[in-house]
């Protein structure tokens, strides 16, 4: 990997850079995800499903809860991946000086 020196870089340049990141980081944990979901169907087939009876009513009551909590708990994993970018953004440059 070619070593670039963020000290030399313009505000639009770093921008863009960021933005590149950000997109190959998008790409890889798509294609990972893509990976895991045929792992796990592969292994579904593999070993079966297990059944699943219909929820009741607290029990729908309770999934809806946990989606909300998966999409708060998302929302901060995003929060965290941006972050750690920055960290690591400015770990990157305290190395190249």
């Amino acid at each position: 990997m070619a070593k670039i020196d963020l000290d030399s870089l313009n505000i639009e340049e770093l921008a863009t850079l960021r933005d590149r990141v950000i997109e190959k980081l998008a790409e890889k944990v798509a294609t990972r995800q893509t990976e895991l979901a045929a792992e796990m169907e592969r292994l579904a087939q593999q070993y079966g499903r297990p059944t699943r009876k219909s929820p009741s009513k607290s029990e729908a009551k309770a999934e809806a809860s946990s989606d909300k909590s998966e999409a708060k708990a998302a929302a901060k994993s995003e929060a965290n991946a941006m972050e750690f970018l920055r960290l690591a953004h400015e770990a990157a440059a305290e190395v190249q000086v």
